[in-house]
Order: C-alpha cells, then structure tokens, then sequence
C-alpha cells in the first residue's frame, strides 16, 4: 500500500498485474476518444466565429459590446486570425475542467468498483447538523483572518456528526464532481476545481466536504471528501503550492489533493504522467485540424 502526502492509502495491486502501464490500451482509446471529439467541439464552436476587421481606429471605437469584450490595443496590432485562436485558448482552458472529470471516471473505472460524475446524494439529515455546518465554516474563516489555529477537517466533520439529532430531519441533496467507491468500500467525494479558487469558493468547498460527511453519515476512513486540483501550476511538489486563498481558506493539509496525489488515488502512481501523455498524443495529431480551422478557415 502507498500513502499519499494527505494520508490517502493507494491500493496498487492492479498497478502490478499490468507491469509499468497504469492506464490500460482499453481506457487509453476510451480517453483518447474522448479527448477527440473534446477538441473538435471547441473548435467548432469557435470556427465559424467572425472577427470584425479593424479597418480604422475611429471605426473600432464606434462600436459596442454589452458583454465588455472590446480591446481596440488588440485588435490593433493582433491580425484576427490570432485573435480568433485567443478566443479558443479561453474557451478551451474554461471547458478543460470538464476533461480532467471524464478522464478520472474512465480511469477509475478500471481500478475501482464504480466511478460517477456529477454525483448527487439525496437523504435526510438533521437540521442542527446542518446548523452546525454553518458555523463550523464561520469559526473557520474568522480563525482564517485572524491569523489563528483553524479547526481540523476531522474536527469539523466530528462536530458535525455529533450535533446530529433524529427529530429534526430535513431533506439534503449534495452533488460531487467525481464519486468514487473503491474496491474495499471506501467513498472518495470529490470537487475538481481551479487550482486557484478564490475565497468563496474555498469556504464554499468546504461546506460541501462537510456535507458529504453529514449526508453519508460517516467520518474518514470510511468516507472521503476532497477539493482536488487536476494539476500543480507552481511546481513539481506539493510544498511549490502558493496560492494564498486555497492555503488559507481549505483545510489544506487534510482535504486538498494536488496534482499526482488526486490522480494516484484515481489510477495508481504513474496515473498523471500516462494521461498527460494521451493529451499529448491528441495534441499533437490535431494541431493541423486546429491551426487550419481557426487561423485559415478551411
């Protein structure tokens, strides 16, 4: 068994049993399938989008954009063609989210008992948990900009469980990005978000760990829930990350899985670097399609 840096046992048995290769020729093709008709969707959406040309600068500054699009330094000295690509790259980089979540289900598919997106969870729970709830994410973002010892995310999940009550129920539906239930009964709950969430978003991640906890009725090891980052934009180990939001406003150390440690639970160690190869290969094999789609037209 392997431990991530969060304390996440890795089962890779099924690691051995396939030599060096953690993602499989079947899984392979699924995501390099899916990888395809990923990319020619976005290209799609953005090929036949015209570019008004920049013919004067008077004229440029005549016009309007309700959605506060106009950048006439841009326009002016970026020829439309590569304006058009910038538009996709955006595009592209607001929709990848949606990638890393397939990519996960496939591959988890191959190692783990069952693998769902968007999973949502319904049943009844008490109203004062979810009280509590609210208050365990106050007291943690008050401690937050105080400077202070914030609470464990065990801590807060034990509060949680025991505020529970059975004569005040209330219904509860919470939906995870990724759910996985390992081959040992384990539940991972996971939120795959930006890297660099802001800071509602990280309170907000942490109220639905807790959740996840309340609605499944259970603490670690049995359940796990964790805002998980696809990739590490400041370097190869954990210790690079710095984004200040997520360090201050997350239960870190205890519910933030970065890069390699979210993929090593997904597939096994070796998870990242395979996947990232497949995103390789698809890149490189539609790099004509693309350039010739956005920058000529064909």
């Amino acid at each position: 068994m392997n431990q991530s840096s969060s304390g996440v046992n890795v089962d890779e048995r099924s690691n051995k049993k396939r030599g060096s290769l953690v993602i499989d020729e079947e899984t392979r093709a699924r995501i390099k399938g899916f990888l395809e008709g990923f990319v020619e969707n976005i290209v799609a959406t953005y090929r036949g989008r015209e570019i008004e040309p920049y013919e004067t600068p008077s004229s440029y500054l005549s016009r309007r954009s309700p959605g506060g699009e106009l950048k006439p330094f841009h326009a002016a000295i970026i020829p439309s063609e590569l304006l058009r690509i910038n538009q996709f790259e955006r595009g592209f980089s607001t929709s990848l989210g949606n990638s890393f979540e397939e990519c996960a289900r496939l591959i988890a598919l191959q190692h783990h008992k069952e693998a769902i997106r968007g999973y949502a969870t319904t049943g009844d729970v008490s109203r004062a948990a979810m009280v509590e709830i609210e208050q365990q994410v106050r007291v943690f973002e008050r401690a937050a900009k105080k400077g202070e010892e914030r609470p464990s995310l065990n801590e807060m999940v034990g509060a949680v469980l025991d505020a529970r009550r059975s004569d005040d129920l209330v219904p509860l539906k919470v939906t995870a990005d990724l759910y996985i239930e390992a081959n040992d009964g384990r539940r991972f709950y996971f939120e795959i978000k930006s890297p660099m969430p802001n800071k509602g978003q990280c309170l907000e991640v942490t109220q639905r760990l807790l959740r996840f906890h309340l609605i499944a009725g259970a603490a670690r090891p049995d359940v796990h829930g964790y805002f998980a980052m696809a990739y590490n934009p400041y370097g190869p180990k954990r210790d690079d990350y710095n984004w200040n939001f997520a360090l201050n406003y997350t239960p870190f150390a205890e519910a933030v899985l970065i890069a390699q440690e979210f993929w090593s639970i997904v597939g096994g160690e070796g998870t990242m670097e395979e996947l990232l190869s497949i995103y390789q290969e698809v890149g490189r094999e539609k790099t004509k399609y693309m350039l010739d789609s956005l920058a000529f037209g064909f």
